[in-house]
C-alpha cells in the first residue's frame, strides 16, 4: 500500500502538473488523482466529488492533497473534503513538490507531508544566485 496524492487546483493546473512530472521522471509510483476547480462550480458539489476521489484512491494509508493556492476556492474545497477522511492538504503546490513525491513514494502520510513541504521551499530560489 501507500500514501495517494489528489492534487486540488484551479482550472487544469493540476492535470498539467502531473503530465509535467511524469514526462521527466515516468509514471506515478503511488495512487494518483486531480480534481478541477472552476468558478462556475457548485462548492458544496465539488467537495464531494474531492471526498469521492480521495476516498477511491485511499488504499488505507491515507491521501495527501495538494492545492495551489492557500485561502483559495480548492484550497478550502480540499480541507473540507478532508474533514471526513484520512489526508492531510498542503497548499502551495509547485513541481519540485511532485519531483520529491515521485522519489520519495514510500513514506508514510506524515512524513510524505513534511518532504513535499520541504521540497517545495527548496525548490524556490534565486537561480542566478550561487547557492
Amino acid at each position: 500500500m501507500a500514501v495517494a496524492v489528489l492534487l486540488v487546483t484551479h482550472g487544469k493546473l493540476g492535470a498539467d502538473l502531473v503530465n509535467t512530472v511524469t514526462e521527466m521522471i515516468g509514471e506515478a509510483p503511488m495512487p494518483l488523482g486531480v480534481v478541477d476547480i472552476h468558478r462556475t462550480q457548485d462548492p458544496d458539489e465539488m467537495v464531494q466529488q474531492t471526498l469521492d476521489k480521495a476516498q477511491a484512491l485511499d488504499s488505507g494509508d491515507g491521501v495527501l492533497m495538494l492545492t495551489d493556492a492557500f485561502g483559495s476556492t480548492p484550497s478550502n474545497i480540499a480541507m473540507r473534503a478532508a474533514e471526513s477522511c484520512q489526508a492531510r492538504v498542503v497548499a502551495g503546490l509547485n513541481l519540485p513538490m511532485l519531483v520529491r513525491i515521485f522519489n520519495y513514494p514510500e513514506l508514510e502520510l506524515e512524513a510524505m507531508t513534511q518532504g513535499v513541504v520541504k521540497g517545495g521551499r527548496q525548490g524556490i530560489l534565486v537561480a542566478d544566485e550561487n547557492n
